[in-house]
């Protein structure tokens, strides 16, 4: 059982974490591209839905090959966002309503666009040659590598100018940095401290597993081939020691908050990276529950929705941080499905009620919420018919690459309309306007047409809307401290249908409990013999005999217990 008096409270643990992908939330000058004055016109949106901090996804200058992360100068802003005027404008806005900004580190690699590259790649005996990774074709054909978007999945591209090949984990315009240089490594403190000295409020550190490479680039062994040599990237020899050395060199001179993508990470080696004692990061998100039920390219399976492989997941990860360090909870970001898609029932009959189900899941949870901006108001999947409408390189590249190997291309689309990363990305919901209120222009990606129905402006004032749903709950999590940092103990691990938990702390115990179906369930639970109140529920009223709960679908309860 949880004792507060033995827990070292922090910030980051007792905050929500609202993430804004830029290029989608607001348009202010009608080029159909979100940017920075974007967000300031919608500062007191912002506000008013009680998160503390956003974390915006890249703004920084580059081509935009993928979506911003590609990055050609650390220190300026990508024009179709604004300026850095426009950017200390926003952090001034955020921090004047205490909410905190965290921005996105991408450090595993750059741009082929950032004059660092443009050096590296001028000559063998440049200065900069050593800021990437480089194999002289004299050498033969380099060892085999995976990567995330190459049409053909080759993480190695050959650059005839200096007749040698050259390392990317994600597209040939993001080659990998050198992390073994340590010139290479100054240059990012320096950046970082840039950007703290500016005041944010800490960094999501992008694929930051994968920066330590193994040296002379060995042949992996067989069960690391193609996708799988995810798990092995992340096992680079030196990770630890730089993540270690970048805490002493910038993170431990601010108060900040750091947390690491982490591809790779497991229950068995993430506290390597988040244990306070090893002064590296506060806090990783991990990717396990999202490949339930989706396989290579983002194919689909019998698993999809398999809420007992889900519950064993989640609950695994809640135990490994029982002690030491600190967990995250969340369902979607900008590289995942629409929650309310993936993980319930976007059916006009469900989504409403789905969706509070789901926020009432990642706000009652022990670890800090991430949450996706759009999910607070039940933004669903665009479920794009045509790889036409797709701007996102992973799933381009997956349909040419099915394609040319005479595969399946119908079956590729029909699984990324549940699981493919642009149903994220569609613009931001305001108001039944043409566009959703996202632009007076033509959108960079088309807009969900169920905008008409599904908008902020509507919802505001409705009393029970899933908007305002969200501000309940989200006012609820701050002010019980039970929620934040009290045990998390599992019910019915078996139930296919229910998800039911205590959070216990010091002598106060909250029950949980969550129907993930559209069925009525009636279920046995013993400990709702002694309830107290009820702190929270998505319908009006809840069904209690004896010991047995009737829950409607989708329905979403907490019981504060005697």
């Amino acid at each position: 059982m949880a004792k507060l008096n033995d827990i070292q409270r922090e910030w980051w643990k007792e905050a929500i974490v609202y993430q804004i992908y830029p290029r989608s939330f607001q348009d202010s000058n009608g080029d159909g591209v979100g940017d920075l004055q974007g967000i300031i016109q919608r500062l007191d949106y912002i506000e008013s839905l009680g998160i503390d901090v956003v974390w915006l996804n890249p703004v920084y200058k580059s081509p935009n090959d993928d979506n911003g992360y590609d990055i050609s100068d650390y220190r300026n802003i990508m024009d179709e966002f604004g300026t850095m005027d426009d950017f200390d404008a926003l952090l001034e806005g955020l921090h004047q309503r205490g909410i905190k900004l965290v921005m996105d580190l991408v450090v595993n690699h750059s741009s082929d666009e950032h004059e660092w590259f443009q050096q590296s790649r001028s000559s063998r005996d440049n200065p900069y040659r050593d800021y990437y990774h480089w194999w002289p074709a004299e050498k033969g054909t380099p060892p085999k590598r995976w990567s995330y978007f190459d049409k053909k999945g080759d993480a190695w591209t050959y650059d005839a100018k200096t007749d040698a090949y050259y390392l990317h984990y994600f597209a040939e315009k993001q080659p990998d940095l050198n992390w073994e240089n340590p010139a290479l490594r100054q240059e990012v403190y320096d950046m970082m401290h840039y950007w703290f000295k500016k005041g944010i409020d800490g960094f999501r550190m992008d694929v930051i597993t994968f920066i330590s490479k193994h040296d002379d680039y060995p042949e992996f062994p067989e069960r690391y081939q193609g996708q799988a040599m995810i798990d092995i990237y992340a096992k680079g020899p030196r990770l630890h020691e730089y993540l270690q050395e970048m805490n002493r060199e910038v993170l431990s001179h601010y108060d900040i908050m750091t947390v690491a993508e982490g591809p790779g990470t497991k229950t068995d080696n993430v506290l390597a990276l988040v244990d306070e004692r090893r002064n590296e990061l506060n806090m990783s998100y991990h990717f396990d529950h999202q490949g339930i039920g989706v396989g290579d390219r983002y194919l689909l399976n019998d698993d999809f929705q398999n809420l007992v492989k889900f519950k064993k997941v989640m609950s695994s990860w809640d135990a490994v941080f029982d002690q030491h360090g600190w967990n995250t909870v969340y369902f979607g970001n900008h590289d995942f499905p629409r929650m309310v898609s993936r993980w319930a029932d976007d059916s006009p009959r469900w989504r409403a009620t789905a969706s509070k189900m789901l926020t009432t899941y990642l706000l009652s949870m022990r670890g800090t919420p991430y949450y996706y901006m759009g999910d607070e108001i039940g933004m669903s999947n665009v479920k794009f018919d045509n790889i036409d409408d797709y701007r996102d390189l992973m799933t381009i590249n997956w349909y040419h690459l099915t394609k040319a190997e005479g595969g399946d291309t119908d079956a590729l689309l029909e699984s990324h309309k549940m699981t493919g990363r642009d149903n994220a990305r569609t613009p931001f919901q305001w108001d039944e306007s043409e566009h959703g209120g996202f632009t007076s222009g033509q959108p960079w990606i088309k807009v969900n047409p169920n905008y008409v129905d599904v908008n902020a402006q509507e919802q505001e004032a409705r009393a029970d809307s899933e908007l305002n749903y969200f501000r309940k709950m989200a006012k609820l999590r701050k002010q019980s401290l039970t929620l934040i940092y009290g045990s998390y103990t599992l019910l019915l691990p078996q139930h296919e249908s229910v998800y039911a938990y205590r959070r216990t702390l010091d002598d106060e115990t909250l029950l949980v409990v969550l129907n993930f179906s559209g069925e009525n369930q009636a279920v046995n639970l013993p400990e709702l013999g002694q309830i107290d109140t009820v702190l929270i529920n998505n319908y009006d009223d809840y069904e209690l005999e004896n010991d047995t709960l009737s829950l409607k679908g989708y329905q979403a309860v907490i019981f504060k217990l005697k």
